[in-house]
């Protein structure tokens, strides 16, 4: 069955970096879409950065306009991993993040990142 885990959350300093990591297991990973959300407290699931599925060796991707320049979403088909290199982080991005098949209603059970001032 398809299982998304992921892991790297943790509690940082405002400026700091964390990276995630989504390990995927049971579809075929290099031919689907996927996408890095986060829910903070009592807000709305938000869609930060989607990575298509790959094209020979370039991938598309796209961000949450507060996230541009200071995440970076990569993915590693041979590994069946997506990551999410989080730099100069803010207050503002204390969320639960979770990874996503873009198109398909597959959840991991999210990583907590707080990052406090």
């Amino acid at each position: 069955q398809v299982q998304l885990v992921e892991s790297g959350g943790g509690l940082v300093q405002a400026g700091g970096s964390l990276r995630l990591s989504c390990a995927a297991s049971g579809f075929v990973f290099r031919l689907n879409a996927m996408g890095w959300y986060r829910q903070a407290p009592g807000k709305q699931r938000e869609l930060v950065a989607h990575i298509g599925a790959s094209i020979g060796n370039s991938f598309t991707t796209n961000y949450l306009d507060s996230v541009k320049g200071r995440f970076t979403i990569s993915r590693d088909n041979a590994k069946n991993t997506v990551y999410l290199q989080m730099n100069n982080l803010k207050p503002e991005d204390t969320a639960v993040y979770y990874c996503k098949i873009a198109g398909r209603d597959y959840w991991g059970q999210g990583t907590q990142v707080t990052v406090s001032s």
